[in-house]
């Protein structure tokens, strides 16, 4: 299993720089961060880019794998974000992991003044958007025309350090969403299921595992080896992160691994909810 966490943007660089290299001590493989213009309860407290946090998180690094969770249509455009992300690849040596997802509703979806789209049109324009921004980060030429996004004579020199392009990682539970990765992904993405509470260990499992087939099948349907693409598991939402304990933490991954999950991410532990954890727990957790 591979173990990555999450940084939430919330606070100057001067106090949080120091636990993206705290996560590279305690081994951690990846780091991420989130790509919101405001979220949930942090809207009218501070919160910062996700790019420019990652960029500096490169810098006060060296091995860690460096990600967002995710990059969000709601308010980007494939190619500024390709040269973005192929500045942040060089900048971290090779490091960047890109995940996107289909935007959800909520002050991104409406904060540049557009009304918030319909789910069928959210759908439509994840599909255009992972498959441009894949051409991009691919192609350092690029004319294409889709009916939300194009671009004509884009250029993206230098292209990625990592080839054919950076990783992505796409966040996906529907059958449109999981075509995507099985298509473009290099990582899968899931939260599991929108619930009223966590679920635990046995319970999220079982969740992911009906997942994790769903997700199989839109390999074969695409006829792509779904053992190649990794399954990433984001705790702290509807599945339960196990950080209770070493023992309910090591028999929570447990359960995750035996379903075909590969990489397993946990919140930075905050004092207060969301995400309240015990941090000497955390990093004896990840010490060990």
């Amino acid at each position: 299993m591979h173990f990555g966490v999450v940084v939430l943007p919330e606070l100057p660089w001067a106090q949080v720089g120091e636990r993206w290299r705290k996560a590279e001590e305690l081994g951690l493989e990846h780091g991420w961060t989130y790509d919101h213009l405001a979220w949930r309860s942090f809207r009218d407290q501070a919160w910062y880019s996700a790019i420019p946090t990652l960029t500096a998180a490169a810098l006060v690094t060296h091995r860690l794998r460096l990600g967002t969770l995710v990059l969000s249509p709601n308010f980007r455009h494939p190619l500024p974000l390709a040269k973005e992300l192929i500045t942040l690849d060089d900048i971290s040596g090779g490091r960047l992991i890109a995940g996107i997802g289909a935007g959800g509703q909520g002050w991104d979806a409406t904060a540049l003044g557009q009304p918030e789209w319909s789910r069928q049109e959210r759908g439509e324009r994840f599909v255009e958007f992972v498959t441009l921004t894949d051409l991009l980060l691919r192609h350092k030429e690029l004319t294409w025309s889709g009916r939300y996004y194009s671009v004509s004579e884009a250029r993206t020199y230098p292209g990625c350090v990592q080839q054919p392009r950076a990783p992505l990682a796409i966040a996906a539970t529907g059958p449109t969403g999981m075509r995507l990765a099985a298509e473009h992904g290099d990582f899968w993405v899931t939260t599991g299921l929108t619930t009223t509470g966590r679920l635990g260990p046995v319970e999220g499992a079982a969740v992911v595992a009906a997942q994790v087939r769903r997700l199989e099948d839109a390999c074969h349907q695409v006829g792509r080896d779904a053992s190649t693409l990794r399954k990433l598991v984001l705790t702290g939402f509807a599945l339960d992160p196990g950080l209770s304990s070493g023992r309910a933490f090591h028999e929570t991954v447990r359960r995750y691994e035996d379903v075909g999950v590969t990489d397993f991410v946990v919140h930075w532990p905050r004092r207060s909810e969301p995400f309240a954890a015990e941090m000497a727990l955390f990093e004896e957790i990840f010490s060990s």
